[in-house]
């Protein structure tokens, strides 16, 4: 994990506490779009370094992700 890594992780723990949309802190504060950002967040969830320095965090993202993936595979499809 890099320098930027650690930071997604420790802003991703305290995001609640910036005013204004997390979307637009996002950028002005990485650089990079949202989406951009979401798939490194996601990437960094599987990285073993990532739980060993915020487990807590990082379970509980896991856990919203295991939900979201369960809450698609039950929807009809159309």
């Amino acid at each position: 994990m890099n320098d930027v890594d650690h930071a997604i992780l420790a802003f991703e723990s305290e995001f609640w506490r910036y005013p204004g949309s997390k979307d637009r802190v996002i950028q002005e504060r990485f650089g990079i779009s949202p989406t951009r950002y979401y798939q490194r967040l996601n990437r960094l969830l599987d990285e073993p370094e990532a739980l060993a320095q915020q487990p807590v965090l990082v379970n509980r993202l896991l856990r919203r992700r295991a939900e979201r993936s369960d809450r698609r595979a039950a929807a009809p499809r159309r």
